[in-house]
């Protein structure tokens, strides 16, 4: 009878990622755990008495932390280093939980919201480009994969513990998300190290190119392939936001209750969890940019079949198609984008994906809405398919582009 080991327990497509990656997955999951206010923030924000109307502040600047955090966290990452931009952001965003549970009015409570997500949306950047620094081109996307994984395993018990607390008093969940932020910012400060030579000093030597790239993001609106990519990785992640913004409306619509939703997201967590570390290691053999067309395809046509279903079986349908997509792309596009970035700038091409990934979910939530509610859901449906669709045979065709690059990267 063969012995049960550690090492036996781990997927194959991830055992021979360093430790780094795999304290940074831990720290994920922890850190996930206590993502719970924002899905109850409303019911919260109803509590305190605030109004339709002004709820709309309130998740507007939550919104847009979102598109301020990534930018702000990719000069971070490069300019002072992975680890400290990970404090400062998980810690920053541990105080702000505090102060929208102690805010006295709307507006205070607009700003705390906008530093939530300002401060914790910092940290992905100089997470994403620590794992691109610890690993080789050849494994940056397992490693991007393990932490998506770890994002949906923390996600999927987060779903199930929020509603428990929020039924108890909604001072637990801020509690139990300012504590595993705390947890997380422990985590990172006793076990991360930056590398060396990871981010930018004003008193290098012998590396013009860094100087001539200089802090911001110029070294990005310089790189026509990236310029190329980013887009359409937008998109694509515009349409898969549809599934967190325009589902739960269309459930609605169809006069079934919220128990249903919950349903469904708990399908997309089971099998996003039971099968990405198998897809990933069945699909580590193919193009990176040919296996995202086909999980973006996916994406696009699951979200659409949306606008077909009126029941429960139609929807669990629609949500198994695009979490199979979900699971084909997992870690492909942080990876691809590590790999076209130079290493002194790994954190500001991540800061320009986490801001591209924070702008689609802003778009889904203002434009997406906005398109179901005045020009029908229909229309919104048929433009996710079409959209979604382009976008993945797009990327698709850049496939030669970015493995010449990649290859002359890695002859330099």
């Amino acid at each position: 009878m063969p012995t049960l080991t550690a090492s036996s327990l781990v997927p194959s497509s991830f055992r021979d990622l360093p430790s780094v990656v795999w304290t940074i997955f831990a720290g994920t999951i922890v850190n996930r755990l206590g993502y719970l206010v924002t899905p109850f923030l409303v019911f919260f924000l109803a509590a305190r008495g605030v109004t339709g109307a002004e709820t709309s502040y309130v998740l507007g600047a939550l919104g847009a932390g979102n598109l301020l955090g990534p930018a702000v966290g990719g000069i971070l990452a490069d300019r002072i280093g992975r680890r400290p931009t990970m404090l400062i952001g998980l810690i920053g965003a541990s105080a702000a939980q505090g102060a929208l549970f102690l805010a006295p009015g709307v507006w205070t409570m607009a700003a705390a919201a906008l530093l939530i997500s300002a401060a914790g949306s910092t940290v992905s950047p100089a997470a994403y480009a620590l794992l691109a620094d610890a690993v080789d081109s050849e494994r940056r996307r397992r490693a991007y994969a393990l932490f998506g994984w770890g994002v949906n395993i923390g996600t999927a018990v987060a779903g199930v513990l929020g509603g428990y607390l929020a039924a108890r008093g909604y001072w637990l969940l801020f509690v139990v998300d300012a504590g595993s932020m705390l947890a997380y910012a422990l985590v990172v400060a006793v076990r991360l190290k930056d590398p060396k030579g990871a981010r930018i000093t004003d008193n290098q030597v012998g590396e013009p190119q860094e100087k001539k790239d200089g802090i911001g993001y110029g070294v990005v609106f310089r790189d026509r392939l990236a310029l190329l990519l980013l887009p359409l990785f937008g998109v694509q992640l515009f349409v898969y936001s549809l599934t967190e913004v325009a589902l739960p409306l269309a459930v609605h619509d169809s006069g079934l209750s919220p128990a249903v939703y919950g349903a469904m997201a708990a399908v997309n967590a089971i099998l996003v969890v039971a099968l990405q570390p198998f897809a990933t290691a069945r699909l580590s053999k193919f193009p990176q940019l040919a296996v995202q067309g086909a999980g973006g395809t996916l994406i696009a046509g699951g979200v659409a079949l949306t606008g077909l279903a009126d029941g429960v079986v139609g929807y669990t349908v629609s949500v198994v198609v695009w979490s199979l997509g979900e699971v084909v792309v997992a870690g492909i596009a942080a990876g691809v984008v590590a790999n076209l970035a130079p290493a002194h700038a790994r954190g500001r091409y991540q800061g320009a994906f986490s801001w591209t990934w924070g702008l689609a979910r802003f778009a889904a939530l203002t434009l997406g809405v906005a398109m179901y509610t005045t020009l029908g859901p229909s229309v919104l449906w048929w433009t996710a398919l079409v959209a979604g669709t382009a976008a993945a045979v797009a990327t698709a065709a850049l496939t030669a582009r970015v493995n010449a690059r990649t290859a002359h990267e890695l002859a330099a």
